[in-house]
């Protein structure tokens, strides 16, 4: 647990400088770091798409996914969520709950994460997610100048959801095949993408809705895709 750890000090001490940086920034500025964001998102998840493979069952699990995170409303959950976190902690801040949502799903929602918790949870190293903290860190600092306290926050649902997969991959490590990594990749790649046209204000999409579709591609593929 090592590495999620260190990853979730590395988004809370990015994201205070952040803030700091946030004080003295102008308009102009904080508006070309959303777009820097945005650009940078859309990258992310471009590059995790391009190897992808069981195109049916991506299409698939993203469908009943994103059905199954609609009839759910997780998105309007989150909003409750959030809402009880600014009231609780007495924060000012209008764009909490994107700044939280956005950057969860930024730091959670990729390879080095999946790769990352299942290499330590089966005893390897921590390296990747040492690696990616350093990433987190600087991404924390970014997305905080921009989004504020929300960023912070997301250390929290980040080190619940790392230290979920570490305990899964330290008892199921083998049930993760390179052919489910990639299909989690798929998805999480295509779920970045619609948080890169979030960010840029293209569009605005439900992405927390679509979270399901992560846990569909695991089950389809274990069912059709091995």
């Amino acid at each position: 647990m090592i590495g999620t750890l260190v990853n979730t000090a590395a988004v809370i001490v990015g994201g205070t400088i952040g803030l700091l940086l946030k004080k003295n920034m102008p308009k102009r500025v904080t508006t070309i770091y959303f777009q820097a964001v945005g650009l940078f998102t859309l990258a992310i998840g471009i590059s995790m798409v391009v190897k992808m493979e069981h195109i049916l069952i991506v299409v698939g699990s993203l469908a009943v996914g994103s059905l199954l995170g609609e009839w759910i409303n997780i998105e309007a959950g989150m909003e409750r969520i959030s809402e009880f976190l600014k009231k609780r902690f007495r924060i000012g801040s209008d764009k909490f709950s994107e700044g939280l949502v956005t950057a969860f799903l930024l730091f959670c929602i990729g390879s080095m994460t999946i790769l990352g918790t299942i290499q330590e949870g089966t005893g390897g190293s921590s390296d990747l997610l040492f690696t990616k903290s350093l990433m987190d860190f600087f991404s924390a600092l970014l997305l905080a100048s921009a989004f504020g306290f929300g960023v912070i926050f997301s250390a929290i649902p980040l080190l619940l959801f790392q230290g979920a997969l570490t305990l899964l991959a330290m008892y199921a490590g083998s049930f993760f095949s390179p052919v489910i990594i990639q299909g989690l990749t798929s998805v999480g790649g295509i779920l970045l993408i619609g948080l890169g046209i979030n960010i840029l204000e293209i569009k605005k999409l439900r992405i927390m809705n679509m979270i399901p579709s992560l846990i569909m591609v695991i089950l389809f593929l274990w069912w059709f895709g091995n």
